[in-house]
C-alpha cells in the first residue's frame, strides 16, 4: 500500500509540474515570437545567452547590482539577498516550479530588475533567454 501511496503522490506532482509548464512555455514562446518580430535574424532563445545574462557584470544599472547574481546569488538553485538583507526565493524552476507562470509577475519583475542591473529595460530576447536559462536550472 505505501508503494500505492508513493506513486500517486510523484504521479500528481508530475501532473502538477506539466500543468505549470504550460503557461511558463507560452510566456517563452512570446517573448521568442517579439523578439523575432524585431529581428528577422533571430534564430530562437538560447540558455547560454541567458547565463551569460544572470552572470556577467553590467555597468548600466544600480552600483550595488552590477549584475543578476549581486541578489540572487551564484547558485539559482539557492535563496537570494537584497542590499538590504531580505530574503529571495531561488530563481531556478526546479526548486521554484511555480515561478515564471503568470505573465503580469514575469513582466514586473523584469522591468524593476532590468531596470537596476542593466539600467535599462530588457529586451525580448534578453527576456526569453534569461527565462530558457531559469528553466534549465
Amino acid at each position: 500500500m505505501q508503494t500505492l501511496s508513493r506513486f500517486m503522490f510523484l504521479a500528481a506532482l508530475t501532473v502538477m509540474s506539466v500543468a505549470q509548464a504550460a503557461p511558463r512555455d507560452d510566456i517563452l514562446a512570446a517573448y521568442a515570437a517579439q523578439a523575432k518580430a524585431g529581428d528577422a535574424a533571430f534564430a530562437g532563445v538560447s540558455a547560454v545567452r541567458g547565463e551569460a545574462l544572470h552572470r556577467d557584470r553590467h555597468a548600466g544599472g544600480k552600483a550595488d547590482s552590477p549584475s543578476c547574481t549581486s541578489c540572487h546569488g551564484e547558485n539559482t538553485r539557492a535563496a537570494g539577498r537584497t542590499p538590504v538583507g531580505k530574503t529571495i526565493d531561488p530563481v531556478a524552476v526546479s526548486v521554484a516550479p511555480t515561478r515564471y507562470t503568470d505573465a503580469a509577475k514575469v513582466e514586473k519583475w523584469f522591468r524593476r530588475n532590468c531596470r537596476e542591473v542593466l539600467g535599462r529595460e530588457c529586451s525580448a530576447r534578453e527576456k526569453g533567454d534569461w527565462l530558457a536559462f531559469m528553466i534549465t536550472q
